[in-house]
């Protein structure tokens, strides 16, 4: 398997990208995707993608950095590229105070217009804080297709994870679902069809069980998780391995040796 979201530019991993793939590739996790939170970020990205074995990147701005200078041209240029293989992450955060609401949305608003108009036809890593509500309808009236888009790190419950499956997006999981106090989470993960799931770390973040205390979490334990989330589903470990590899294959479209 592959970390399908995780941080590799950030501060925590200065210097030790290299230690952390190769300790991802003993326990079995091959490579990851480094996700984007500025356009300014992007390029770093995308550097850092072409600098290692089986990593790629996205392109896009976070809800969280919506006060942060954007350029959509730089955006655009770095999804162009053979190893960026997504928008994002991009959606809304109603957790925090700051950014605005009202300049999250204007951000969110010209960052969708930039992704319809550029031709790329590239999946779209959402971010959704307690913003389902509006997320929802604001990508539907986008006209960009629902399969086009994966809830990353969900937390939503059963209720709203239907709604996403019902507009046609994926579902990514990270180490929260292993949580003991994320029964709602897991009753999502448990319903979520075994065609439409992906597991990720969200690195440095959340850490999973039974290595919860530990940080900065590292892409080698998407492998808990992932084995987690398919105990709790009563799967087996093979049958569960494979279809999380072939979605991240035909979502993202990459390859991994």
């Amino acid at each position: 398997m592959i970390d399908t979201h995780c941080h590799l530019t950030f501060p925590q991993f200065d210097g030790r990208v290299e230690a952390v793939l190769e300790a991802a590739r003993a326990a079995g996790v091959l490579g990851a995707i480094t996700v984007c939170t500025t356009t300014a970020n992007a390029a770093q990205c995308l550097r850092l993608a072409g600098q290692h074995r089986n990593v790629w990147c996205s392109s896009g701005v976070h809800p969280l950095h919506a006060d942060e200078p954007a350029d959509w041209g730089e955006m655009l240029r770095v999804a162009g590229a053979e190893r960026c293989v997504a928008f994002g992450e991009l959606g809304l955060d109603k957790h925090y105070d700051r950014p605005p609401l009202d300049l999250q949305r204007r951000i969110l608003r010209e960052q969708l217009d930039a992704i319809r108009s550029s031709g790329l036809d590239l999946p779209i890593i959402v971010h959704c804080r307690e913003a389902f509500d509006e997320l929802l309808p604001t990508f539907r009236d986008s006209g960009l297709a629902g399969g086009r888009f994966v809830f990353h790190c969900f937390t939503g419950d059963a209720n709203e994870a239907r709604a996403v499956l019902d507009f046609g997006a994926m579902i990514s999981y990270t180490g929260i679902v292993t949580f003991r106090n994320a029964r709602a989470i897991q009753e999502a993960a448990r319903i979520t069809p075994l065609d439409r799931i992906m597991i990720e770390t969200d690195a440095p973040f959340l850490t999973p069980e039974p290595h919860r205390k530990v940080y900065p979490n590292e892409s080698k334990f998407a492998m808990d998780t992932a084995r987690f989330v398919a105990r709790l589903r009563g799967e087996a470990w093979e049958l569960f391995h494979e279809a999380i590899d072939a979605n991240t294959r035909r979502f993202f479209g990459v390859e991994w040796d």
